[in-house]
C-alpha cells in the first residue's frame, strides 16, 4: 500500500508479515503487528526470540528480508532509521545512549533537533517534558553523573522530546528495583493520555507488563505465538510452555 491512506491508516506505525534472517538464522518469521494512538501494547518473549529485531525493524535500524513496514499507510520498509523518527516513531535503546558529556537538557534538545524542531522549541519542549517526568533538578546535570535508574528515565524522557506518535521502549525495567518499576509502571501508563502516542512495551518484567498493558503479543522463536488481554495471556498454555518448558508447564 502506497500513499497516504485512510484517516485510520495515517494513525497506525505496521509491520506485516516481517521476516528477518542473518546468516542462514530465522529471527522473525512472518510477524505482523499494529501500534495505534493510545495504545499500550507489550510485546513479550523468551531470550532471543526477536523482540529487539522487530524493534529495530519498526525504527529503520534492520531492513526486513521480507513483508512491509508501514507509518501511516506509507511504505516504509528500508528508509533510513532518521527518516522514521521524523515521520513520528520515537525509542529507547537498553543500553540508554545518552551523550555523557552533555547535560540533561542538551540530550533532550539534540534529538528535539534531529527530530525538525527548532532550538528555542526544542529548549521549551525538553524543560516541559523534564516537568512532567519529575526530573526539573536534574536538567543541567551531565549524563555521566545519573544514577543507573535515573539514566533509564531520562532515555524514555528523551524520546518523548521529540513528540513522537508511537514510542518504543526498549526494556525500560532492564535493572531497576521494585521501587524504579512502580515509578516507571505509573509514568508509563500516563504517556499515552499526556501525550498522544502509542505505546510498544518490550519488557521481560512480568508484573511491569500485566500492570501498564491493554494488551500483549507473544513471540518465540520469531513468529507470534499469542495475543490477547494480560489475563488472557497469562492463562494461554503456548505462553507457559515458552516461558517454562513443556515439562515444566506440564
Amino acid at each position: 500500500m502506497s500513499g497516504l491512506g485512510t484517516r485510520g491508516e495515517r494513525d497506525v506505525l505496521s509491520a506485516q508479515a516481517v521476516t528477518v534472517r542473518f546468516e542462514g538464522l530465522t529471527a522473525l518469521d512472518s510477524v505482523s503487528l499494529d501500534v495505534r494512538p493510545g495504545d499500550l501494547l507489550g510485546l513479550i518473549g523468551p531470550n532471543g526470540a526477536g523482540k529487539t529485531t522487530l524493534v529495530n525493524v519498526l525504527t529503520g535500524f534492520q531492513p526486513p528480508a521480507a513483508g512491509e513496514v508501514e507509518i501511516g499507510g506509507r511504505r516504509a520498509a528500508g528508509w533510513p532509521s532518521h527518516r522514521f523518527a521524523r515521520a513520528g516513531v520515537a525509542r529507547t535503546f537498553q543500553n540508554g545512549r545518552l551523550f555523557k558529556d552533555c547535560s540533561v537538557s542538551e540530550n533532550l534538545e539534540v534529538a528535539e533537533l534531529g527530530a525538525g524542531l527548532s532550538a528555542r522549541a526544542a529548549a521549551a519542549r525538553a524543560a516541559d517534558v523534564l516537568a512532567w517526568m519529575d526530573l526539573s533538578a536534574s536538567a543541567d546535570v551531565r549524563a555521566d553523573a545519573l544514577p543507573y535508574g535515573e539514566e533509564r528515565r531520562i532515555g524514555i524522557a528523551r524520546a518523548l522530546a521529540t513528540a513522537p506518535k508511537w514510542l518504543l521502549l526498549d526494556e525500560p525495567a532492564a535493572g531497576l528495583n521494585d521501587a524504579e518499576c512502580d515509578h516507571l509502571m505509573r509514568t508509563v501508563s500516563r504517556i499515552p493520555e499526556r501525550f498522544g502516542c502509542g505505546v510498544l512495551l518490550i519488557e521481560h518484567n512480568m508484573r511491569v507488563v500485566m500492570t501498564v498493558c491493554r494488551r500483549i503479543q507473544v513471540i518465540d522463536f520469531g513468529k507470534t505465538i499469542a495475543e490477547g488481554t494480560p489475563a488472557q495471556i497469562q492463562a494461554d498454555a503456548g505462553v507457559i510452555r515458552a516461558y517454562l518448558g513443556r515439562a515444566t508447564a506440564a
